[in-house]
């Protein structure tokens, strides 16, 4: 499983990266634009992220607008398979929840939230069989 963790704050970031680590390669994003490149450079080299784990609130292009240029470069691609995103964040708003189901995010978790409730999600999307 590839994982590209999207998350602006440092300890954030280390938490997620441990967790995900044990199932595969793991990248770090630290911002908005740079999720996206990242994101499409991956694409290119033919080793595309099977999961994103994205904050919202991020510095250059909050997360919500991240998963709308993934899932516009998705389709301009014509991906036969998409990346699994689970938004990540401190965000439990009606709106935020809503906004981002309504661009096709995966899951949604609110921090601080435990590993097990992390790969009990993965486990959900079917990601963690690439790795059994």
């Amino acid at each position: 499983m590839r994982t590209l963790v999207v998350e602006d704050d440092f300890t954030s970031r280390r938490i997620l990266q441990r967790m995900v680590a044990p199932f595969g390669d793991c990248d770090i994003a630290v911002d908005g634009s740079e999720a996206v490149e990242a994101f499409k450079l991956a694409w290119s080299e033919g080793k595309p992220y099977d999961l994103v784990c994205l904050d919202i609130m991020l510095p250059t292009g909050d997360g919500q607008d991240v998963l709308r240029s993934i899932r516009a470069f998705e389709e301009a691609a014509q991906a036969t398979e998409r990346a699994k995103v689970i938004m990540t964040t401190a965000l439990d708003d009606a709106r935020n929840v809503m906004t981002a189901f309504k661009h096709e995010c995966d899951g949604y978790l609110v921090k601080p939230f435990e590993k097990r409730r992390l790969l009990e999600q993965v486990r959900s999307l079917g990601l963690l069989a690439l790795v059994e």
